[in-house]
């Protein structure tokens, strides 16, 4: 069965006397008592005896926007809230408001799920916004709990991508209700009849049944805030879409009167109010300054506690309420204890509700105390009680990390979904003052019941112009990935798919942007555990290691550049053993980058001639995390980001 593209304007509405304006914010009431034909017949008088009888509250629908990294969903959240307006006509918005962290507005991704509202017609939407990239998968398997129905955002030249096909997935584990959005429809190289076929064939590959692979379709374009049930015919706003998520996301259908359930999905914090839980009402009601007690499976003994204060969200901001019932999402503080996947419950009924589980982490960095000659120099907090007491916290609100300790106490071993997990964690760490230095990535590996070592593989899937498909072929097959097919890709270029040790993505990004001058796409999701394939050469060069500390001179710098790269630059300070660069063979080389032109009486006939320096590498920290080896650290402080030479960590795993 193909599915069918979803008729905004048609079907459903003018019979029943429903929607008749043009947009959100003069749209009739009409609909709402439409809606409300298709609620469930009331209760019999016979029925009455039951305990609790199920309500379906017609005034809410939660949802969640799920999509590939990049494929617009924090855009189109954005139009959505203007038409809503909840924004002033001459209020100043910035793009992408939803991305509220300073990290995500540098790096142009979601990181963190986020809740908002807007009201449609008398209804209130509840929308979560949720992170595109593979390595924050966690932050939607714990969301997906709190939304009814989904909206799956997929590029309108891209398609499905490998991001897509995980949180479908999940979507349709948990029998959420997908509408599919085809977004960027404005694009020059759209193609919607080949996105909705690959679409489709993706729903079947996953299992979904014949009423899910029937998904309803709508067209957009987030950044012009238009919507439309064909590419053609596009309204001048939103309307298709907010009446497909009327329409087709079912309201919740809950107990009011049973006791109060509410599973905690999400944290936040406040410096005045303290710890905030995030979550909706499953059953039940709760009242502000209302006693309950916090629990999970297996508790013996519940935590009492009492509700400060109770806030739902609504136009973009928190809003204190005196009473939330079930079905909505809300937020509480005064709990200063309560976790992710603790229930918060009716004092006379503790009956938790089963706690959320994530996929395990695949790849996992030691953390450590910085023993560097330049250590304490630039950071607030350097101890290891100051490090350990922050991975803590992140525990809290992280589901997918885990922290173990290390070899020694000033070490510990932190596990997440990949590298770029865990490497925000240490970009947060470094922007709040902490100073530590971080061991090379390393994958983590199973064994199987016949003993046999099994590591993670992921499905990799490159875009690349025809020109550099040669490159990225050799480079794919040095790092023993396998080529699952090929196919046209986007603006005449090739879309190649691989099946890839995970070992062999560790520092393959940088590696494929130099061989393909900076035109590949490279997107990875976690495929499975898969024998050993043997080791994996990550790195063909060497690194140019300081020889002294000092101050990088210019004259230094003249004749050693002619070995490698350099990281340093003239003025910069350094210590002995730094990487101050990438060797032009394999192998180490220690090099003086201090060195000074010796002070003489005696004028050289070519004492002018100057050499021209070249650009060095800036080295960000993912760059650096790509970069080391078993012998080499990352420190990581509020100024800077140093490679050194380090006493290798043996773990399992490793980089080959």
């Amino acid at each position: 069965m193909r599915a069918q593209p979803a008729a905004a304007h048609q079907t459903g509405f003018a019979a029943t006397g429903g929607f008749q304006c043009a947009t959100p914010s003069t749209r009739c009431s009409h609909f709402v008592a439409a809606a409300a034909v298709e609620a469930p017949p009331a209760p019999s008088s016979s029925n009455m005896a039951e305990p609790y009888l199920p309500k379906v509250r017609e005034d809410i629908r939660n949802i969640a926007i799920i999509a590939h990294v990049d494929h617009g969903k924090t855009t189109l959240v954005d139009s959505m809230l203007k038409q809503s307006k909840v924004f002033r006509s001459n209020q100043v918005v910035e793009e992408r408001v939803m991305d509220s962290n300073a990290l995500e507005r540098e790096r142009g991704i979601t990181i963190l799920s986020k809740n908002t509202a807007v009201r449609y017609g008398g209804i209130k939407i509840n929308i979560i916004d949720t992170p595109g990239h593979a390595d924050f998968g966690g932050e939607v398997e714990r969301v997906l709990n709190m939304c009814d129905g989904v909206l799956l955002l997929v590029d309108s030249v891209e398609g499905p991508m490998p991001q897509t096909r995980f949180v479908l997935r999940k979507a349709l584990e948990l029998n959420k209700k997908v509408i599919v959005v085809v977004n960027k429809i404005d694009r020059a190289a759209a193609r919607p009849d080949f996105v909705i076929d690959s679409t489709f064939d993706l729903f079947v590959d996953l299992g979904a049944n014949d009423e899910q692979c029937d998904f309803p379709v709508v067209y957009a374009s987030g950044a012009n805030g238009v919507a439309g049930g064909s590419p053609e015919e596009l309204a001048e706003d939103l309307a298709p879409l907010f009446e497909a998520i009327v329409r087709e996301v079912s309201p919740p259908r809950v107990n009011m009167e049973a006791p109060l359930q509410l599973l905690c999905t999400n944290l936040d914090y406040d410096e005045h109010k303290g710890r905030i839980a995030i979550g909706r009402i499953t059953s039940g009601r709760v009242n502000k300054a209302e006693t309950v007690v916090v629990c999970k499976p297996g508790d013996d003994k519940p935590r009492a506690g009492r509700v400060a204060e109770l806030f739902v969200y609504d136009n973009f901001s928190r809003v204190p309420v005196e009473l939330v019932e079930a079905g909505d999402i809300c937020a509480l503080t005064g709990l200063s204890d309560v976790a992710i996947g603790e229930t918060i419950c009716a004092r006379e009924a503790p009956n938790p509700l089963p706690t959320i589980k994530v996929e395990e982490p695949t790849v996992r960095m030691t953390f450590m105390v910085n023993t560097s000659p330049f250590a304490g120099r630039e950071g607030k907090f350097v101890t290891s009680r100051n490090l350990k007491e922050r991975l803590e916290r992140e525990l809290e609100r992280n589901l997918a990390l885990r922290v173990e300790p290390g070899e020694t106490a000033d070490q510990f071993i932190v596990s997440g979904r990949g590298a770029l997990h865990i490497s925000i964690l240490m970009e947060n760490m470094r922007r709040e003052g902490f100073e530590f230095a971080v061991g090379p990535p390393k994958v983590i590996t199973r064994t199987d019941e016949r003993g046999h070592k099994l590591e993670p593989y992921e499905d990799a899937i490159i875009e690349v112009p025809e020109e550099h498909m040669g490159q990225v072929v050799e480079l794919m097959g040095t790092r023993k990935g396998q080529m699952q097919g090929m196919s046209g890709g986007m603006e005449g270029g090739s879309r190649v798919m691989y099946t890839i040790p995970t070992r062999g993505l560790l520092g393959l990004r940088n590696a494929m942007l130099t061989a393909t001058k900076g035109t590949a796409v490279l997107n990875t999701i976690f495929r499975e555990y898969a024998p050993w394939c043997g080791d994996i050469l990550t790195r063909e060069n060497g690194s140019l290691v300081g020889h002294e500390t000092g101050q990088v001179t210019a004259y230094a710098i003249e004749s050693v550049q002619q070995r490698g790269r350099l990281f340093v630059e003239p003025g910069q300070e350094i210590y002995a053993e730094q990487v101050v660069g990438i060797h032009q063979r394999q192998g180490d080389l220690k090099v003086n980058v201090c060195k000074r032109k010796a002070a003489t009486n005696i004028r050289s006939a070519g004492a002018d001639k100057t050499v021209p320096l070249s650009e060095p590498i800036r080295m960000g920290l993912d760059d650096a995390l790509e970069y080391i080896e078993e012998d080499e650290l990352v420190e990581v402080t509020p100024a800077a980001v140093r490679i050194r030479k380090g006493p290798v960590v043996k773990r399992t795993g490793g980089r080959g």
